[in-house]
Parts: C-alpha cells; sequence; structure tokens
C-alpha cells in the first residue's frame, strides 16, 4: 500500500519508521508518538519492510501477516502502516528514501531510529549518503541509548547533531547537510523478539 497524494498543497512532515515488524508492538507505537511530538510531524509511516537484508530469514512472519500487525497498532489518519517498499521494488533504506521524495517532492521526510540502529548505521549501504541527504530521528532503546550516543556514526555526524525542534527548520537546504537529532523519551520494554518466544512458550 502506498500512502495516498496530498491533495492541498501543504508540505507535509513525515517521519518514517522502519524495520519488519516481527510482529508490531506498544513500543514501536510509543517511538511513532513521542516523534511526532518531539518534531512536529504530521505523520508517522510504519515502513514494513519486506525483507530486512541484515536480518535471517528464520523465525521472519510473511509479510502480510507482519503488515497486519502493524495495522492493527496504527490508527490510519496520524500513524499509518505501509509496505511501501513492496511496491516501490527496494530493499535498501537508501534506494526507498530516494524514491520517496521523487513521489512525494511535497513531503519533508525524517527517518527515525532507534538506539540500536544508530550503532549499526554504518552496515548498511550507502549510510552516508542516507544521513546527508535525509534528517534523522534516534529514539530510545533500552540496553543501547547510551552505546548509540558513543558509536562510530554519532562520532562521525557529530556536527550536524541539533535540538529535536531545530530537526526540520529550513528543511530545504542542501542535501549534503542533512541533521539529525536525540529524542529524548522514556524507554519502552516491548520487544519483538521477545513477543516471539513468549508465543512459542505458550
Amino acid at each position: 500500500m502506498i500512502p495516498c497524494r496530498f491533495g492541498d498543497g501543504r508540505r507535509r512532515r513525515i517521519g518514517l519508521l522502519g524495520g519488519s515488524f516481527n510482529p508490531a508492538h506498544a513500543g514501536h507505537l510509543h517511538v511513532a508518538r513521542h516523534a511526532m511530538r518531539a518534531l512536529g510531524l504530521d505523520q508517522v509511516w510504519l515502513v514494513v519492510s519486506p525483507g530486512n537484508p541484515l536480518k535471517p530469514r528464520a523465525g521472519m512472519a510473511p509479510l502480510s501477516e507482519r503488515l497486519a500487525s502493524a495495522r492493527r497498532i496504527a490508527d490510519g489518519r496520524r500513524v499509518i502502516a505501509t509496505d511501501i517498499e513492496r511496491a516501490l521494488g527496494t530493499r535498501f533504506t537508501a534506494d526507498t528514501l530516494a524514491k520517496l521524495r521523487r513521489r512525494f517532492p511535497r513531503a519533508a521526510f525524517v527517518f527515525l531510529m532507534g538506539a540500536d540502529n544508530l550503532v549499526q548505521l554504518p552496515r548498511w549501504k550507502s549510510w552516508r549518503r542516507i544521513a546527508g541527504s535525509t534528517p534523522l530521528a534516534v529514539l530510545p532503546r533500552p540496553g543501547w541509548t547510551r552505546q548509540a550516543l558513543r558509536s562510530a556514526a554519532a562520532s562521525v555526524l557529530r556536527h550536524r547533531r541539533c535540538p529535536p525542534r531545530a530537526l526540520l527548520v529550513g528543511e530545504k537546504r542542501a542535501t549534503n547537510r542533512a541533521r539529525w537529532c536525540f529524542v529524548s523519551a522514556r524507554e519502552h520494554a516491548a520487544s519483538a523478539t521477545a513477543i516471539r518466544a513468549a508465543a512459542l512458550d505458550a
């Protein structure tokens, strides 16, 4: 599903929360709501990946099941679950972001990630291009937050860090000057791994 185009011509601020959502849970919604408030976003899209290149296929539920779980926590208005990567034919975040900017030229996209993903960011394809072209907002994740703020990616990008409310100020500037921020929020203990393990034990 591709979220509908905007008909009123107003520039929208869209947070993109990507992941496997295997399954989606209250922690994802917690992140979406905090990012929306902290960054002044109009919407958050839960971008359900057809297949994360950095995760094993074993134990991965079908896309239809993962998308259904994301729709159960979304409201369809401010928080929207989508399999847009399947529709775009992309597997890597850098490619997805490039295609989204072309498809939705009136949108200002922010890529939302947990602290664990900031630690892992240098393993992503074209990670410097991602960080240079799209504002990033990092949110706390139990066991990862302090490590993330001392990570290699945080060090490389240290001169581009800004307060959350400043992240999208002047978002039309040159694409190689995109900034990033850390959004302070209570850590949410929900974990897809724990949910799957509990289901196996039930």
